[in-house]
């Protein structure tokens, strides 16, 4: 089968190369750094399946011409699809596929090393030592140990999280729509918002991005926070308003910022732009405050994590050849 890959790193190729050479019918791929958009589109033409990331647009208009050019299936090597306008790609007889288990370890750690990092100013300490400087003040940080901490989603990420912050000895606070027993029997309690915010010490998300989930992190939600709470979000950019978050920051109500996502990162991120003028303003004061850290979504960037992606993908890729069941299909369900 032919297949196109958008938003190509090294390590993508890699990796797919590898598990595309355990078939026993090898795809046949064809790799582009760009991403996946309405100019680069005309690109699939010919090419039975496209595999995209996290900033690709498939929205109506490219999905009509990935169509055009006989594409029939979009493989999405992630879990999120929310870059996927999937109502029009039911109406234009394309199937969608994800990704939907690959290590939730890998991300509920990452948040786990920016709340120690943020908590314990490793990043602060890291360049003052390279300068021989070795004073501590300005570097205090407080015990994990008996502190509350927020999970906001409390999928199969969000819980590997909880159990993490429980081994540290922290209560556990969680918010959201679907009670996992498995999240309650760690301890976890199910709070609203509101009381979330109020009495974390700590709050990460782990939640899907959907237009219910949309800045839930607001000026509202941000306004109720227990002062100088640490907040993370490894999840989508979308999740937090973050102009709201700079005037947390300002005010000292939010007392440090973690970020591996940011809204506005599909001109950004996977791109090495240290040599360019940069003219998101809203990132460039971000990365100004001392109690922020922003890394490059890089939480789910583990062996582990792109192995079982990239073989999760090729496996829908044989399955779709051969006409079996897609296991991590996405279908359309209207309002």
């Amino acid at each position: 089968m032919k297949l196109a890959v958008f938003s190509t790193q090294r390590y993508d190729r890699a990796f797919l190369d590898e598990a595309n050479r355990r078939r026993a019918a090898p795809h046949a791929a064809t790799y582009f750094e760009a991403p996946l958009d309405a100019a680069t589109a005309p690109l699939a033409a010919g090419f039975d399946a496209v595999c995209i990331f996290v900033n690709d647009h498939a929205d109506a208009a490219v999905l009509q011409v990935l169509a055009q050019g006989g594409t029939r299936l979009v493989a999405l090597r992630c879990t999120g699809f929310n870059n996927v306008d999937l109502e029009a790609a039911a109406r234009l007889g394309l199937r969608v596929v994800r990704v939907v288990d690959y290590s939730p370890h890998s991300v509920a750690e990452h948040a786990v090393a920016l709340i120690l990092a943020l908590n314990r100013k490793i990043h602060r300490a890291y360049n003052r030592t390279r300068d021989a400087n070795f004073a501590l003040d300005g570097l205090m940080g407080f015990d994990l140990h008996g502190k509350t901490v927020g999970v906001i989603g409390t999928g199969k990420i969000g819980r590997v999280f909880a159990r993490i912050m429980h081994g540290f000895g922290c209560t556990v606070l969680g918010h959201d729509p679907f009670v996992s027993p498995e999240f309650e029997a760690l301890g976890g309690r199910y709070v609203g918002i509101g009381e979330l915010g109020a009495r974390a010490d700590v709050i990460s998300l782990h939640c899907p991005l959907t237009p219910a989930t949309r800045y839930i992190v607001n000026a509202g939600m941000l306004a109720t926070l227990k002062p100088g709470a640490l907040l993370v979000n490894t999840s989508r950019g979308g999740l937090v308003d973050t102009e709201a978050a700079i005037e947390a920051l300002k005010s000292g109500r939010l007392g440090g910022l973690g970020l591996d996502v940011y809204e506005q990162e599909a001109d950004l991120f996977f791109r090495d732009l240290s040599s360019t003028i940069i003219p998101d303003d809203v990132i460039q004061r971000l990365t100004s405050f001392p109690n922020v850290i922003v890394t490059g979504h890089q939480a789910f960037f583990t062996r582990e994590a792109i192995s079982t992606i990239c073989e999760t993908t090729m496996a829908s890729l044989d399955a779709f050849e051969a006409g079996r069941p897609l296991a991590d299909e996405i279908a359309f369900s209207p309002p």
